[in-house]
C-alpha cells in the first residue's frame, strides 16, 4: 500500500506543553483551534505510533508480527478530513502504513474495517454527539474496541514525553497528503446482513422516518431500510459540520421533528443516529421517544425470544435495571461494567454476550464489533416491530405486566468546586438510607451506587471536566421517584 509525502512546502508542529491530551471513555476532545490543534494531532498520533511499533516487535503482543496497517476516518465536523490526512502523515513518517476511508465514515464501520483488515489499530477523528465547537480523537485496538485505560495511559505517557523533548514534525501544508483510501461500506453491509433479518423488514413494508444529524450515517441507515422496501424519510441527510446550529444528539429533543412526523401519522416508526452513527434514537408509534434504558431490555427481548440466541447481557452501571428484569424472564445471566462501552466490548470478547449497551445510547450485539454500533440497533428496533407487528410501546407494556413499571432518569446537581471532594467522601463512606428509603447493598464498581428494596436504586458519579455530580435514579412507581430526587437533591445539598 503505496504512501507518498507532497511536494508541497512544509510547515513545523512544535510543542505545545500547556494543551494536556488526555483519552477519557471515548478518546481525547477538545475545542477546536483552542486545545483541538494540527499540533496537538501530530503529537497524539505519534504518541499512539510508538506505542504501536513497541507492540508490533513484542512476541507476547496480539498484533505482534502484523502488517503495520491503521485505519483512519472522520466524522463531518470541520476539518474532519485534514486532521485525518496530519495524521495519516506521521504515521507514513514512523514506518506505519495509514489507511483512509474515503469519505467521512461512521464509527461501528471504522471499527469493522479495522477487523476485517487485520489492522493493527484505528484512528478516528470524532466527537460523537459533542457540539459542532469540539472535535475529537479516538484511538482504536487491533479488535476495533476502545482502546482500554492501561493503552492510552501508555499514549499518553509518550505524548508527555514528546512534549517535554520538544518534538518537532516537519508537515505538509495541511490537506496535500496524499495516502491510500477505501471505501468501507460492501464489507459493513456484510456484516449486517448476517445480524439483521432484512426479509421481516421487506414483508412488514415499514414507513420509517430516519433522522441522520447531518452526520455519517446517511447512506448506510437509510440505504439499507430502502434496499429491504422500507419506505423511507429522511431528516438533515446532507452533511454540515455545525450540525444546524444544534448538538447532534438523538435525544428527546435531537428528536423532535421525527416525533411530530411519526405522530402525524406518516411513518409507524423514527430511526436516528448522532454525528458519527454510534448512538441511536428511537421513536415510537405514537411519537414518543424511548430512552436506551428502555431499547435496551427490548432488543435482548428480541434476539432471545424471536431470534432464538443464547448467551448473556451486560450493561453498565448506571443502566436501568429493567435489563435485569426481562433478563430474569428469559433466563438469561447479567453482567455489570463501569461506564464506558470499551468495558462492555472487553466482555463482549470474551463471554457469549447477547446483547451489551449503557444508558447514553450504545449498543452492540453477539458476533458484531465490541464497539457501539447505532445503525444496527436502529435496524434492529425496526425489526421487532415488523415481526411482531405491534409497536414498541405495546411490547414494553406486555414485559412491564411481568416486570412491573421502570421510573428511570438522570439529573445532573451542581456542585460548588470547594465542596466537591467533601462529597465524594460521604458518599464513598457508605450511607445507611437515602430519604426513607434503606440502603440494602453499596456498589463501587463505578462511582456509588446504592441499592434499596424492591429494585430501585440511586448512583452518584463525579463529572471529570465539570463541578457536577451526576445522579441516576431507578423507582418502580412515579411516586417513590419523586421522593428520591428530592431526597438524592437533599443529600448532595
Amino acid at each position: 500500500m503505496p504512501v507518498e509525502h507532497g511536494n508541497a512546502k512544509t510547515e513545523t508542529s512544535q510543542s505545545l506543553n500547556s494543551n494536556l491530551i488526555k483519552f477519557g471513555t471515548s478518546g481525547w476532545r477538545g475545542l477546536i483551534a483552542r486545545d483541538f490543534t494540527f499540533e496537538n494531532v501530530r503529537f497524539a498520533t505519534q504518541g499512539i505510533a510508538e506505542y504501536l511499533k513497541s507492540k508490533i516487535s513484542n512476541p507476547k503482543s496480539a498484533i505482534f508480527g502484523r502488517q503495520p496497517l491503521v485505519i483512519l476516518g472522520h466524522d463531518t465536523r470541520f476539518l474532519g478530513r485534514e486532521f485525518a490526512l496530519a495524521a495519516a502523515e506521521v504515521l507514513a513518517a514512523g514506518g506505519l502504513i495509514p489507511l483512509l476511508c474515503q469519505r467521512d465514515a461512521p464509527t461501528p464501520v471504522i471499527a469493522h474495517s479495522i477487523r476485517t483488515h487485520k489492522a493493527i489499530g484505528g484512528i478516528n477523528v470524532t466527537a460523537s454527539h459533542n457540539p459542532a465547537e469540539y472535535q475529537g480523537f479516538k484511538f482504536s485496538a487491533g479488535n476495533g474496541a476502545a482502546a482500554p485505560l492501561e493503552v492510552t495511559r501508555q499514549i499518553e505517557t509518550n505524548i508527555a514525553q514528546l512534549q517535554s523533548q520538544n518534538w518537532k514534525f516537519n508537515a505538509s501544508l495541511i490537506g496535500t497528503f496524499r495516502c491510500k483510501t477505501f471505501d468501507p461500506q460492501a464489507a459493513y453491509f456484510k456484516q449486517l446482513r448476517k445480524l439483521v433479518d432484512f426479509a421481516a423488514i421487506r414483508k412488514a413494508r415499514l414507513k420509517v422516518a430516519v433522522e441522520l444529524m447531518y452526520g455519517t450515517g446517511r447512506g448506510y441507515l437509510d440505504t439499507l431500510l430502502v434496499e429491504a422496501g422500507a419506505k423511507v424519510t429522511l431528516f438533515h441527510s446532507e452533511p454540515n459540520p455545525l450540525f444546524g446550529g444544534h448538538h447532534p444528539e438523538p435525544n428527546a429533543q435531537g428528536m423532535q421533528e421525527v416525533s411530530r412526523f411519526v405522530r402525524s401519522g406518516k411513518a409507524q416508526i423514527g430511526l436516528g443516529l448522532d454525528g458519527d452513527a454510534d448512538r441511536f434514537g428511537i421513536v415510537d408509534k405514537d411519537g414518543t421517544w424511548l430512552t436506551p434504558n428502555q431499547i435496551l431490555p427490548l432488543t435482548l427481548y428480541h434476539l432471545k425470544k424471536n431470534r432464538g440466541w443464547s448467551g448473556a447481557v451486560v450493561r453498565t452501571v448506571p443502566t436501568s435495571h429493567q435489563v435485569d428484569a426481562v433478563a430474569e424472564l428469559l433466563g438469561v445471566k447479567v453482567y455489570e461494567t463501569p461506564v464506558g462501552f470499551k468495558y462492555i466490548g472487553a466482555l463482549m470478547e470474551s463471554e457469549p454476550i447477547i446483547v451489551g449497551g449503557e444508558e447514553s445510547g450504545g449498543l452492540s450485539v453477539k458476533g458484531h464489533v465490541p464497539e457501539k454500533d447505532g445503525i444496527l440497533a436502529c435496524l434492529l428496533m425496526a425489526e421487532l416491530v415488523a415481526t411482531e407487528r405491534k409497536s414498541l410501546g405495546q411490547i414494553l407494556k406486555q414485559l412491564e405486566k411481568q416486570t412491573g413499571e421502570f421510573h428511570t432518569d438522570r439529573i445532573n446537581i451542581a456542585i460548588p468546586p470547594e465542596k466537591k471532594q467533601t462529597l465524594l467522601a460521604k458518599l464513598a463512606a457508605g450511607l445507611d438510607s437515602i430519604g426513607p428509603f434503606r440502603i440494602e447493598k453499596f456498589i463501587t464498581t463505578d462511582g456509588f451506587k446504592f441499592l434499596l428494596p424492591n429494585r430501585e436504586w440511586v448512583a452518584f458519579r463525579a463529572s471529570g471536566t465539570e463541578p457536577l455530580i451526576r445522579c441516576y435514579i431507578e423507582a418502580k412507581s412515579a411516586g417513590n421517584f419523586k421522593k428520591l430526587q428530592t431526597a438524592s437533591r437533599e443529600l448532595l445539598a
